[in-house]
């Protein structure tokens, strides 16, 4: 590393930074200051999603003794566009393509993700068939014009589209991704006609072959930029009237920061932003502690989510899926081509609903109460009983200091609509029901990660849990148990953990085109233009968020066998490619498609699909700040007592109550005991025991006895 790296490094470490995650139930904020560390947990207003915002942050100020002008970064993260899709409650939208293609989005790959189910539904295209539109246009493969735009069909949708009262339209023509010509002049028309409209061009969002992919993606931008966008300017507005001097970034789903005018224009970019965020904290601390192998578990109010992470980085894949309509079944959503964090993600968080079914079965998640009305125990008007209501009767929450003192929990009420809700009509006792509730919760986390750790050939068992957001320290224990995971680490400020990710990640961009290449006949010219001109327009977006780091570029082709239909990403060398670099780009393509496969094709030639660009700054410097090692409590009488519900003895205990900084660096405290702190509290099982690292983190170990159980 450079001396001008690690000048950037140190002061971006000495600033003012602020990290805002806005999840479904909870707005999560954290501000580094120098060396101390301030962090709040606000109730979010989905009917204004900027308010809960503003609150979060001038509680973190207040507390600093600072001012909105003193603020030096802000990084925001959001699941506004994530909710949008699922919920399906986005724009009014229309889609514009070639003539005769409306309906590809509606036909989709033509298979089924469930062979033999003859109750199968397919999920439904985010815009209706009525707002779709066939324009007369057509470019071949080589980016051709075989039919030129009818303009004249363009001006006559316009009207069409101003009597609809359509907010916001998707074009995405045949073969744009090597030709926009055409996006761009009918954007340009129906622009001039139709000002209040936002648009969305294939050939910006996901310029890209494949067809499908690339006209769902486009959908999905359309489909949310008007609700991010008012979002993100409301919010960007009353920033400045508050006196900030910086300009907001913004967390994508691949794991970077880019500008607040980015996720404007592309705000499919942010679906997994705040996942995004966990993720990154999760390798960083792996980092911390030389953990090769770390399963990441970010369970909040509303969704729980699952990253493996290996050698310290967490997997990167181009594409995901939303709105599942059979949870865990592949090809049953709708497809988003970008940049993104691999994991999963389920509807299991602190705010996720119990009831029973029609067949007497307790049933848990994956709908939520949010944060209105809120679980039963939040006395905002909730009627269904949640996970927290279970935790909170459990004896696992504290009511007087839940969520930092911002909610106050009605045990009683909890423990009233469980009594009706669950135990009366399977004839259990509230306590049984409650740990019902919970046990069933940490199954399907469980069933989730087994089947992620199996389609990504992992052992899951191999693996250290690390475990963040407000509700996974209550569960990590359970979870690791269920998954056969020996130790589970709570990093500090757990509570808020993804909003402190966002502080620890690098300002980054990513652009991809395909470009069809035979490799022992590529036009190394016109590839050469092509990754010049895509090193500029990322480099660009990077500068645009911070011109002081220096800005690397990394450059990688899509490469597979002729007639095959998926590719293998391959890095490219820096420098211009050449006849020698070819060889060598062959070489590596070789290589790895016998790792993955066991054997490669030398008698077929190679084909490259598309190119990718990767600007990025060097992520800021986390020092691990040791704390001054100290001995356990004198005796356990010092310490508060709480009485919870044991699953193992089936009665109420007594258990001891410590804070972080009661736990010995030197000495395991046995379970059953509970962590609080002011975020969230860790709920340590029988037969595990917990202390802190020289980091400040809380660690869990699993005592395995000579027959294998839990001691």
């Amino acid at each position: 590393m450079s001396d001008t790296d690690h000048s950037f490094i140190e002061t971006a470490n000495q600033r003012n930074r602020l990290a805002v995650d806005v999840g479904g139930t909870f707005t999560d904020v954290v501000l580094i200051s120098g060396e101390k560390q301030f962090s709040s947990k606000v109730l979010t207003s989905a009917d204004a999603p900027e308010r809960a915002v503003l609150n979060g942050i001038e509680n973190v100020l207040q507390d600093a003794a600072l001012q909105f002008a003193d603020v030096d970064l802000l990084i925001l993260g959001t699941t506004l566009a994530t909710n949008a899709l699922i919920e399906r409650k986005g724009a009014k939208t229309a889609l514009i393509t070639t003539a005769g293609f409306r309906d590809l989005v509606e036909i989709g790959q033509e298979d089924r993700f469930a062979q033999y189910d003859v109750f199968l539904q397919k999920p439904l295209p985010l815009v209706e068939r009525q707002w779709r539109f066939g324009i007369e246009e057509r470019i071949d493969a080589q980016g051709k014009v075989r039919i030129a735009l009818n303009e004249q069909q363009v001006h006559e949708l316009a009207d069409q589209l101003e009597r609809l009262g359509i907010e916001s339209v998707a074009i995405g023509y045949l073969q744009s991704f090597v030709n926009p010509q055409h996006e761009r002049r009918t954007a340009e028309i129906l622009r001039a006609r139709l000002p209040e409209v936002t648009f969305s061009l294939s050939s910006d969002v996901c310029p890209e072959i494949r067809e499908y992919e690339r006209l769902s993606t486009v959908c999905a931008n359309a489909y949310v930029q008007p609700l991010v966008a008012g979002y993100l300017s409301r919010l960007r507005q009353q920033l400045s009237l508050r006196g900030l001097r910086v300009p907001p970034f913004l967390m994508t789903s691949g794991g970077g920061i880019t500008t607040l005018e980015t996720g404007i224009d592309e705000p499919v970019r942010l679906v997994e932003s705040g996942p995004a965020g966990g993720a990154i904290l999760a390798s960083n601390i792996a980092t911390q502690l030389g953990l090769e192998k770390v399963l990441s578990f970010d369970m909040g109010g509303t969704t729980a989510k699952i990253c493996f992470i290996d050698q310290f980085q967490p997997q990167i894949s181009r594409s995901f899926e939303f709105g599942r309509v059979h949870r865990h079944q592949k090809g049953s959503g709708l497809p988003i081509r970008i940049p993104v964090i691999d994991l999963v993600e389920i509807g299991a968080g602190g705010g996720s609903i119990a009831r029973i079914d029609t067949l007497s079965r307790l049933q848990v998640g994956p709908d939520s109460a949010g944060s209105a009305p809120g679980p039963v125990s939040y006395n905002l008007g909730g009627e269904n009983v949640t996970i927290t209501d279970a935790n909170a009767q459990l004896g696992l929450l504290d009511p007087a200091t839940f969520a930092g003192g911002k909610v106050e929990l009605n045990v009683p009420r909890a423990a009233a609509a469980l009594n009706e809700q669950i135990a009366a009509p399977l004839g259990l006792s509230v306590d049984n029901a409650a740990l019902a509730v919970t046990e069933i919760i940490a199954e399907n986390m469980a069933n989730a990660a087994r089947v992620h750790a199996s389609e990504s050939g992992k052992a899951v068992e191999d693996y250290t849990l690390i475990a963040f957001g407000g509700a996974a320290p209550l569960h990590a224990a359970r979870l690791a148990a269920k998954l056969g995971i020996k130790k589970v680490v709570i990093p500090q400020a757990a509570g808020v953990g993804s909003a402190l990710g966002f502080l620890w990640a690098p300002v980054a961009y990513q652009a991809v085109r395909s470009f069809y290449q035979r490799l022992d006949k590529l036009d190394l010219e016109a590839v050469g233009d092509l990754l010049a001109e895509l090193s500029q327009q990322v480099r660009q977006v990077v500068e645009q968020a911070d011109t002081a780091a220096p800005v690397s570029i990394q450059r990688s082709v899509y490469l597979r066998y002729s007639g095959q239909g998926h590719e293998v990403p391959i890095a490219l060398d820096d420098g211009e490619l050449s006849a020698s670099s070819l060889e060598a780009l062959h070489q590596r393509f070789t290589l790895a498609y016998r790792q993955l496969y066991g054997r490669s094709l030398d008698h077929v030639a190679v084909e490259a699909i598309s190119w990718t660009v990767t600007a990025s700054t060097p992520a800021p410097l986390i020092n691990a700040q040791s704390i001054a090692p100290h001995p356990a409590p004198n005796s356990l009488a010092d310490l508060p007592q709480r009485e919870v519900f044991s699953a193992r003895q089936q009665q109420r205990i007594r258990v001891p109550v410590y804070r972080r900084d009661q736990l010995s660096t030197r000495h395991a405290a046995a379970g059953p005991l509970l962590v609080v702190e002011t975020e969230t509290s860790t709920w340590v099982e029988e037969g595990f025991s917990a202390q802190i690292t020289a980091e400040g983190h809380l660690v869990l170990q699993q005592h395995i006895t000579a027959q294998g159980s839990p001691s």
